[in-house]
């Protein structure tokens, strides 16, 4: 093995405050990456660290922490943000307020991937090595492998983990089908390098129905894909109550959408027995306070789920009522947020859902750590200005401390993509102008 590695690139992080791999919290250690991979963590590494092919990345006065993990984003709401009459409107008026501005901009491969990549750079600025795009809109006459194509090439050119959701929101099931045919049919469910995923979902039981789930449930085993989809927010429990006379989770044990290959978003307001179901079934949570607490649509129990051993990740949802997407930002609200529930959860719990919480509803375990033979995903958080003195805990600090806070660099397989600040892999102000120009053109 150490043969091996003195042939590929190595990556160094050294001078740290403090290393947290997401179960150790270590001090004056290096970090040492061979290739996409943590190679060893240790205050004296084995390979020489003057070698002429390794690079070293100065993390003096940082808290180096794994990249953080969005298991829950709608990229292509980046592009719909804060925009007039969405806000403060029951859920169900601000879906058709958002239809009517998809339409409106008339949706297509170029607005997809401009909104792509401004929301894939926000998330690299902020940390966030990995993200789940849960995709909903396909305008008829816009053939879905071209929507698909530009979010994955937007990604794989900034340099960030995608996880792309194929999904639906009220679409034909067999239109549904034949798209996840073509797609599937060039995409792997993983990527042999790990950057791209494929996974699939509707957007909830208030939107589609028993068929369409069906339709996700055959091309998840038939392509080995996750499985993902909502559930709890307030629009689908009405639904589900009108429709079919009974609760939302209830309706996805009877299709067969409570299982460990399937994460479920917001899950608001759940049942002490919906949560001992979902324990039984190994399904995976994602918490998104982003998104639910401003539309006020209720506060995930987190601490709870945690205590009843559901592995909980967290996502920041889209842009379109989160108006965000630094993950960071919204675990210290799900911390602050938590004060308001019955079990606190506390910064390193949410720290673990930003991270291998997230990984884990994703079926990545070699993501949201830093041990050895982990991805060499990571960030430096710069601890040494005002806002951080006085700070007890360095690494609970970061979410206690600094809202909005940035990291100073960030690693992705190994790779520098953000570098003191800066956005190494394209011009971030070139893309947020493009994007400005665009929808000021299409919604004019």
């Amino acid at each position: 093995m150490v043969g091996h590695v003195y042939h590929v690139l190595m990556l160094i992080v050294r001078g740290a405050e403090e290393l947290w791999t997401g179960s150790r919290r270590l001090g004056g250690v290096s970090l040492v990456c061979a290739g996409s991979r943590v190679h060893e963590v240790d205050s004296a590494p084995a390979l020489p660290l003057n070698r002429a092919d390794a690079e070293i990345l100065d993390a003096s006065g940082c808290v180096v922490v794994p990249g953080l993990v969005n298991a829950h984003h709608h990229l292509l709401q980046t592009a719909f943000r804060t925009l007039p009459g969405t806000r403060h409107l029951s859920m169900g008026d601000w879906l058709a307020a958002m239809a009517g501005y998809y339409r409106r901009a008339a949706v297509d491969p170029r607005l997809a991937e401009a909104a792509a990549a401004v929301g894939v750079a926000e998330g690299l600025l902020a940390g966030v090595t990995t993200v789940a795009d849960h995709h909903f809109t396909w305008p008829e006459g816009v053939a879905p492998m071209e929507l698909v194509e530009a979010t994955v090439a937007t990604a794989r050119r900034l340099g960030a983990r995608l996880v792309f959701g194929y999904g639906s929101a009220g679409d034909d099931p067999e239109a549904l089908a034949s798209g996840l045919e073509s797609v599937m049919g060039r995409y792997p469910a993983l990527g042999a390098d790990g950057m791209l995923q494929m996974a699939c979902g509707p957007a909830g039981v208030h939107s589609d129905g028993p068929e369409t789930f069906a339709v996700f449930s055959e091309a998840a085993r038939k392509w080995g894909l996750r499985r993902r989809t909502q559930a709890n927010e307030a629009i689908d429990v009405a639904r589900a109550a009108v429709r079919y006379g009974c609760r939302p989770l209830a309706l996805l044990e009877e299709w067969g959408w409570l299982s460990p290959d399937v994460t479920l978003a917001h899950l608001c307001g759940i049942t002490a027995s919906e949560r001992d179901r979902l324990r039984a079934t190994g399904v995976t949570a994602t918490h998104a306070p982003g998104f639910d607490v401003p539309m006020g649509l209720g506060i995930c129990e987190v601490g709870a789920l945690i205590d009843a051993g559901i592995t909980v990740g967290l996502g920041t949802s889209g842009g379109g009522y989160n108006d965000a997407g630094n993950l960071l930002s919204d675990a210290r609200l799900a911390l602050q947020v938590g004060g308001l529930t019955e079990r606190p959860p506390t910064a390193l719990e949410l720290m673990a859902a930003a991270t291998a919480g997230s990984a884990q509803g994703l079926g990545r375990p070699e993501l949201g750590h830093l041990e050895p033979g982990a991805a060499a995903d990571l960030c430096c958080y710069d601890i040494t200005g005002p806002e951080d003195a006085g700070v007890g805990d360095p690494l609970e600090g970061l979410l206690w401390a600094n809202p909005g806070r940035r990291p100073r660099h960030v690693v992705v397989a190994g790779k520098v993509v953000v570098r003191d600040g800066e956005l190494q892999t394209a011009d971030a102000r070139a893309l947020s102008a493009r994007l400005r120009r665009m929808m000021a053109a299409r919604l004019s």
